[in-house]
């Protein structure tokens, strides 16, 4: 081939690759941690600012009945993956087992569709390190079979700890408590020379490779700083990329430095130290957008925000008018704030009140890209894109939801729960009431009665899943 020949091949061939991937939206899945229903301004909290957050929910689409898969962190991150109820793999709560090899994840479809896929902040879904102690669980022999990092499940790269860490300077915690501070609770910024104690965790970049470098301030801004650069090589390169964003704001313990606690120093300590880390995570979430802007991608990148479940018990997080908090299957424990914006796609400042979940991501981002799933393996989430464009009305697969001993089947209107051992069920009407203080199952025992059974061939269906049936 003549020289001439072969750059206008090469041009051509370049230009058809961006034309290619130009029709694939760059995909976000931002998740918080222990964000109450009510922790947000867009869903009308009374002190709380998060200016950013309620500006992007404007431009697209309020998720009201957005649900958690789980009453706590892992389980619900597992679902977001895979689209399957975290008890399929034998993920029930925090700290226990891991996201397994023959699961099939959302960074693994995109990668074979040629997407750059990272993620970023908590990961919590198996240990980053077999030599090394580690936060929870990491480097200990009777946990080592829980190993189980990011690029073992389609990520190219990662950048995260295995659980908890504090919402400013990550890495360390006060030699001495002021008034006011507790280990589990959070304090005030460190500043200066104030004596530090090591927090016991890692921030994790490559297999048994730890970050050394950048670990001090805000912790979403830690995270951010990383996040960026993916970004932009992504769009340097004509790739399109999905990642993950697990912030740790507002999970225990929170912390905060003085510019924003000050933003709320009219109120007390604790609410000083939880308003103002999410304050500072909201802006973080502002400067992402405002990149995404200046690279020109903002029309083509969809964005989800959710947390991961409810408040925790004894903070300033709110469930707002619903029962209950972190660890319930009423609806303050998994009912959590989310939207979804992509522009000239899905309709501005819409609020939207069916029920959709987190298992419901990976169907939707699969239908979007027009890509099927590939397995027979029974999935718990749908796919909400008719919902979101408005040519749907109504949700069509329940919810099903285990969280110890507590089970729950959530349809378009009503939720079926046993909150105990015995079997012992209410039936609400979460449109008429939300708050889930009028119990139906006597007055309503055709409803109830379907329902029951309905519950029963899913938790058939779990059962079998978790003892290895779908692999």
């Amino acid at each position: 081939m003549l020289p001439l020949m072969k750059g206008h091949f090469l041009m051509a061939l370049m230009l058809f690759s961006w034309a290619l991937f130009s029709q694939q939206p760059n995909i976000i899945l931002i998740m918080t941690d222990d964000q109450g229903w009510e922790d947000i301004g867009f869903n009308g909290h009374p002190e709380l600012k998060t200016p950013h957050l309620d500006h992007l929910a404007s431009q697209g689409i309020i998720l009201d009945r957005f649900y958690a898969a789980s009453a706590v962190c892992s389980p619900t991150r597992a679902s977001v993956i895979t689209g399957r109820n975290p008890l399929r793999m034998n993920i029930p709560t925090a700290n226990a087992g891991h996201m397994l090899p023959q699961e099939i994840t959302l960074p693994e479809l995109l990668k074979e569709q040629g997407y750059a896929t990272a993620h970023f902040g908590k990961w919590h879904l198996g240990t980053l390190s077999k030599t090394i102690i580690d936060a929870n669980r990491g480097g200990r022999t009777k946990n080592l079979s829980h190993y189980s990092i990011p690029t073992m499940h389609g990520y190219d790269s990662f950048f995260c700890t295995e659980s908890k860490v504090p919402t400013y300077n990550p890495m360390v915690y006060p030699a001495v408590f002021e008034e006011g501070e507790s280990m589990r609770y959070g304090w005030k910024a460190l500043e200066g020379e104030t004596p530090s104690k090591p927090y016991g965790t890692a921030y994790w970049k490559e297999a048994e490779v730890k970050e050394s470098i950048n670990l001090n301030g805000d912790n979403s801004k830690i995270i951010m700083d990383r996040v960026l650069p993916f970004v932009e090589e992504s769009v340097k390169v004509n790739q399109p990329f999905f990642t993950t964003i697990w912030l740790h704001t507002p999970h225990l313990p929170v912390v905060s430095d003085k510019i924003h606690q000050e933003r709320y120093g009219h109120l007390d300590l604790d609410k000083q130290l939880y308003y103002g880390t999410i304050t500072a995570m909201d802006e973080q979430i502002g400067r992402l957008w405002s990149k995404l802007e200046a690279l020109g991608i903002q029309q083509n990148t969809m964005l989800w925000f959710c947390s991961d479940n409810g408040p925790e018990n004894e903070t300033p997080g709110s469930a707002g008018p619903f029962s209950e908090r972190k660890r319930s299957l009423l609806e303050g424990g998994v009912r959590v704030p989310a939207f979804v914006v992509w522009k000239n796609h899905f309709k501005k400042g819409a609020r939207l009140n069916f029920p959709a979940v987190t298992s419901d991501y990976l169907p939707t981002l699969l239908d979007v890209l027009d890509l099927p799933y590939p397995g027979e393996r029974p999935l718990d989430g749908q796919s909400l894109l008719g919902l979101l464009e408005g040519t749907v009305e109504r949700r069509e697969q329940p919810i099903g939801f285990i969280f110890k001993a507590q089970t729950s089947w959530v349809n378009h209107r009503h939720k079926l729960i046993s909150r105990d051992e015995l079997n012992s069920f209410a039936l609400y009407d979460l449109i008429k009431d939300p708050g889930e203080t009028l119990n139906l199952f006597d007055t309503q025992p055709k409803i109830a009665a379907k329902m029951k059974s309905e519950l029963e061939e899913w938790l058939d269906s779990v059962e079998g899943s978790s003892q290895g049936k779908d692999y």
